[in-house]
């Protein structure tokens, strides 16, 4: 039984539909990425970071991005921090760990009565009304005729389904030293609730 959720949310641009090392999209949006290959599509809930791939291609890809890749400095990741909290507010999600990284953000959430990708939608959305609210939203001078500001995320997350303490355990140590792995302090959240173990291994 699902018990909790490790869930990666990635900031526009950083991971592409057509990664030739895979990715959870179903097609290509934009034409001009189209032309570097359709969706790569995965049903492995593994990471494929480490495939090898052509890194060139990836990165010429980017550069048919409509917009420029999103790389949240510290003040945009505290402003995250600030919607997530307000997304745990509205709806009492339960957080056992988060860290807030550049393009890439990891939480491991327990499972409550909305689907993984509910709950991401709410936390995304919310940290984008904070990032607008305090005028630190990335893609600002994109807005549209109609008032819109593209989104800062990536259209999809990555949400891994942990059915055991274990497995919970182990993605709260991985979300928690996360930062270190990009040369970055450990980051203490106020929203995070401490996993109790119930044996259950």
């Amino acid at each position: 039984m699902i018990r909790a959720y490790h869930v990666i949310m990635t900031t526009y641009g950083f991971w592409l539909p057509n990664d030739p090392r895979g990715s959870w999209s179903d097609w290509v949006r934009q034409w001009e990425l189209y032309a570097f290959g359709a969706a790569t599509k995965v049903e492995t809930r593994r990471s494929v970071a480490k495939q090898p791939h052509d890194r060139q291609m990836r990165m010429e890809a980017k550069k048919a991005l409509q917009y420029p890749e999103v790389h949240f400095d510290g003040r945009q990741a505290l402003a995250v921090g600030h919607g997530f909290k307000q997304a745990i507010t509205d709806s009492g999600y339960v957080i056992h760990a988060c860290s807030i990284l550049p393009q890439h953000t990891h939480l491991v959430i327990a499972r409550c009565d909305r689907r993984a990708e509910q709950i991401v939608a709410h936390l995304k959305g919310r940290a984008t009304q904070q990032l607008t609210a305090v005028g630190l939203h990335p893609l600002t001078r994109f807005r549209q005729s109609d008032g819109t500001i593209p989104s800062p995320w990536a259209r999809k997350s990555w949400p891994v389904f942990l059915e055991s303490d274990r497995h919970i355990l182990n993605a709260i140590d991985y979300v928690e030293k996360n930062p270190l792995r990009d040369g970055k302090p450990l980051q203490r959240w106020s929203f995070v609730t401490p996993f109790v173990p119930s044996c259950q291994y």
